[in-house]
């Protein structure tokens, strides 16, 4: 073991730059990926606008077809039959 250590001491700076390397690496990797997440959830957030925006254009399409629906139902109900 004691010659052992007298030749891992030589190559300690290396092993520690190569793990400041890594792990400015690992850094950098985490920093892009929560930027893309964030992108992905501001597109979804979009994506969930226009949907809610479609459902309200289509609520009142069939609301006031609904309208329209009674008043004929009603016009229908004052006509005679012959």
């Amino acid at each position: 073991m004691g010659d052992t250590i007298w030749i891992l001491i030589p190559l300690a700076p290396f092993l520690l730059a190569g793990f400041i390397f890594w792990s400015k690496h690992q850094q950098k990797m985490i920093e892009k990926q929560s930027e893309m997440t964030a992108e992905k959830a501001a597109q979804y957030a979009a994506a969930t606008e226009r949907l809610e925006q479609r459902v309200r254009v289509l609520e009142r399409i069939v609301t006031d077809k609904g309208i329209d629906v009674a008043n004929e139902i009603e016009k229908l109900r004052d006509t005679p039959l012959n």
